[in-house]
């Protein structure tokens, strides 16, 4: 397994209170000893939207991990080519936006994923609920390589989603719980159909302000939708998008 979203909570590092909101710490031994038998062999560490820009814990998180981890970090819109380059050059492979918990300005985040694309590779994610997919078409209409979270929140931008994955946009299987998606089984069908590579599936652990956070039981959602693509959506295809596909799973 290829976990596509994990947030580390590493208590060493500060965290901002957001909505209210703070979180308990999740270390990478939490995880290890809740992931221990599914075969985790890489994945993705996602800043949340709790901790800000801060890139050490980022770092931390996967210095600790090993090279088969990447990251996918948040930073202000003036940062510098070189911390990008740094970030690069520490494992971190896409920008995250997260438009469900903080105003964005549409031309500033168009700027800054375009540039991270054009310096490092990076693609964009975002965290958005579909109903504002169609909003965000002059956004995605300019960015080379995009994904969306969570399968888009709900079921109601659908059809707007499938579009997307019809265009090469990636969409990540994870939070079954934080969603509003009564169906999971059929929106998974429904994207498999139209691009067998754009589902990447992740454990969303710990799954802060989720709703249910996953249970091993999600697996088995994923393995009766895609049929024969399991150990692609398990995997392979969150590998081949995140540059993890070279010998012996390094990013």
């Amino acid at each position: 397994m290829f976990d596509a979203h994990v947030h580390i909570i590493d208590p060493r590092f500060p965290v901002v209170e957001n909505h209210g909101y703070l979180p308990e710490p999740f270390t990478i031994a939490d995880y290890r000893a809740r992931t221990e038998g599914f075969g985790v062999d890489g994945g993705a560490v996602v800043t949340a939207s709790y901790q800000g820009t801060d890139q050490n814990y980022l770092k931390a998180a996967l210095a600790e991990l090993g090279p088969s981890w990447v990251g996918v970090t948040q930073m202000e819109p003036d940062a510098t080519d070189e911390s990008i380059l740094e970030l690069d050059r520490a494992g971190v492979r896409a920008l995250r936006f997260n438009l469900r918990r903080s105003a964005t300005d549409v031309k500033l985040l168009t700027k800054q994923a375009l540039r991270a694309y054009e310096l490092a590779g990076w693609h964009a994610e975002f965290y958005v609920d579909a109903t504002l997919l169609l909003s965000l078409e002059p956004v995605f209409a300019k960015l080379p390589a995009v994904c969306i979270d969570h399968l888009g929140m709900s079921t109601r931008g659908l059809p707007y989603l499938l579009d997307l994955v019809d265009r090469g946009v990636r969409v990540k299987a994870t939070g079954f719980g934080r969603t509003t998606i009564e169906n999971v089984g059929d929106v998974l069908r429904k994207i498999h159909a139209v691009n067998p590579e754009a589902l990447m599936f992740g454990t969303d652990l710990p799954g802060s302000r989720s709703r249910r956070v996953f249970q091993d039981s999600d697996i088995d959602i994923v393995a009766d939708a895609v049929g024969d693509d399991f150990d692609a959506v398990m995997g392979g295809n969150a590998r081949a998008w995140y540059r993890c596909d070279a010998p012996g799973g390094a990013c």
